[in-house]
């Protein structure tokens, strides 16, 4: 089997390695030769995280193919290209393939994904007392509550980039970050089938967005959190 992937370079010094048709599925790198290498390895982990919980739909992988690359970089809000600080926003990857209209069998998969996805990270921090939650860990930017309600507030900002935000503003986000995820995450579920075949793209602050890409990106991001959790929890 190949896998199609998409490359993105310069994504907090590091590059990416999407697979374009397996959302969840990715691998990084310190550059597009690493990141592609890696890539074949996390392709029989993702084979073998669906095989946990149903007959897989992956064939073996034996192959990559490179079909984009994207280059991350910074703009002003005057949308000029700039470096890296106070002001300053990111713009990451989209590729041809984030164009697409979402298919009713890949919102299936996607909200089976999304539910074994959270029975993850529930299964590392489900147990843990406020105390473990709050603690510090040198060098890192956020306690574990600090990276839930990231992972909740990254949830809600895909949603919010193509239009379908809840609630409205974040700032009405609940502060209890397992509450925080379970809120966006049921508008999260409730939202997809809603998105069955609709061609819908849209451009804010210098970014494209498609409900492909909010997609890509949350399965991404939620996966990505649960391991940076377990390594801190050692």
């Amino acid at each position: 089997m190949i896998f199609r992937i998409g490359i993105e370079n310069n994504n907090e010094d590091r590059t990416i390695a999407w697979g374009l048709d397996h959302p969840g599925c990715f691998a990084y790198g310190q550059d597009s030769v690493e990141a592609q290498k890696n890539f074949l390895m996390a392709a029989r982990e993702y084979k073998a995280w669906i095989a946990q919980h149903e007959e897989p739909w992956l064939d073996e992988v034996v192959e990559v193919s490179l079909e984009e690359t994207f280059d991350a970089y910074f703009i002003t809000p005057a949308f000029e290209r700039g470096e890296r600080g106070r002001g300053t926003y990111m713009v990451e990857s989209f590729f041809l393939y984030d164009w697409k209209p979402l298919l009713p069998h890949e919102i299936e998969r996607a909200l089976k994904m999304l539910a074994w996805s959270r029975a993850d990270l529930m299964s590392v921090v489900g147990a843990l007392d406020a105390e473990i939650r709050s603690r510090a860990y040198p060098d890192e930017r956020w306690n574990i509550d600090g990276i839930l309600r990231h992972i909740g507030g990254g949830e809600w900002f895909y949603q919010e980039r193509i239009g379908y935000p809840f609630p409205e503003k974040e700032d009405d986000l609940p502060d209890d970050p397992l509450e925080q995820l379970q809120v966006v995450r049921e508008h999260f579920n409730s939202l997809l089938p809603r998105l069955d075949g609709v061609d819908h793209v849209v451009g804010l602050e210098g970014e494209i967005w498609s409900p492909r890409k909010a997609l890509r990106r949350a399965l991404w991001h939620e996966r990505d959190h649960t391991e940076h959790i377990r390594k801190l929890l050692g």
